[in-house]
């Protein structure tokens, strides 16, 4: 099987947010899940100074740009560039290239695996994000994007939430 790797698509400005939410979409339709692994609008915060009041934001670290986790072949490269919104794939011609490893850790996303003491039914407690201190029963594990899925209570009603490996830990 051919291997994952990060590439760059170039989408109109101010679209980046409908692409990634147009390819997730379609991901579902077209159960590409195992081939197109993950789509990001890279963020970082950044502290803004407006009538002397200092806010901190998350702003776009690359305008106009989307990544993308996926294997390359003609069904996700054709997916992926008829996507609404997208301009074309960062590279010469219409060769896609993908970031190297030194690319990415620049941008902070790590290639390393972490591996894991538990499965799904197993009972875990979050223990770091948003859901910290949440417990919940394992409904399914995502090994390629590193994350379990647990049911939680919200407003009454069970609603599933994706987990990263990093967060989570195994009850006793």
């Amino acid at each position: 099987m051919a291997e994952a790797n990060w590439y760059v698509v170039h989408t109109y400005s101010g679209y980046e947010n409908k692409v990634k939410a147009n390819i997730d979409k379609t991901i579902e339709n077209r159960h590409l899940e195992d081939q197109i692994l993950e789509v990001r609008v890279p963020m970082e915060d950044v502290v803004e100074v407006k009538n002397g009041v200092k806010k901190q934001v998350s702003k776009k670290m690359f305008p106009g740009y989307v990544l993308i986790h996926m294997i390359m072949n003609d069904d996700t490269w054709y997916v992926v560039r008829n996507t609404r919104g997208v301009t074309g794939f960062v590279g010469p011609g219409s060769k896609p290239v993908p970031l190297t490893d030194v690319e990415m850790r620049n941008l902070g996303i790590k290639s390393e695996n972490v591996v894991v003491d538990f499965e799904e039914g197993d009972m875990i407690v979050v223990i770091g994000g948003v859901w910290k201190d949440t417990c919940g029963a394992i409904t399914a594990m995502n090994h390629n994007k590193q994350t379990v899925t647990i049911n939680v209570e919200l407003f009454g009603r069970e609603t599933p939430v994706e987990v990263s490996f990093a967060d989570v830990k195994k009850m006793n």
